[in-house]
């Protein structure tokens, strides 16, 4: 396996992003994002690339000065169980610190994933209403959501 680089994204990544979350969006467990949505938030993601392949990618999404979202995890069926996924949020949580940002939150079907990286639940009613109008109303599984709402202190 070569080695993993992790990188901001370039424009010319999106189709790559795409194809990659395409499975997951399908299943539900993503929501979809046009091109121009990603673009339009391009600079919110991490890529993790393999010889010039997006192998998984993250966003970290700002909703207040001190609240940031990760969302969008995606790690390739291939690559799952290398550290991956994992590498990602932990660089959501850094640059989420460099940022000044205080709290991290996530809605997720991988409860234990991100309570192995020191995530904690909370009710779903705690998170920014605005979360829920602007992404949950989008979701095919709304309003009868069964992910789970963690979060993350980073003060």
């Amino acid at each position: 396996m070569g080695d993993i680089h992790y990188t901001k994204p370039k424009l010319d990544a999106i189709a790559q992003m795409q194809a990659l979350v395409l499975p997951e969006v399908k299943s539900g467990k993503i929501l979809f994002r046009s091109d121009d949505e990603v673009a339009t938030n391009i600079r919110s993601y991490i890529l993790a690339e393999r010889e010039g392949e997006v192998v998984g990618f993250v966003a970290l999404h700002i909703h207040t000065p001190t609240l940031a979202e990760v969302r969008s995890l995606i790690v390739s069926e291939k690559m799952r169980g290398h550290g991956i996924g994992g590498e990602l949020v932990k660089r959501c949580i850094s640059e989420g610190k460099a940022l000044g940002i205080e709290r991290l939150f996530t809605l997720t079907y991988e409860q234990r994933f991100f309570e192995k990286l020191g995530f904690s639940e909370i009710p779903k009613e705690s998170l920014p209403k605005h979360k829920i109008w602007a992404d949950c109303v989008k979701c095919k599984h709304f309003p009868i959501c069964d992910e789970v709402a963690l979060i993350y202190n980073l003060s």
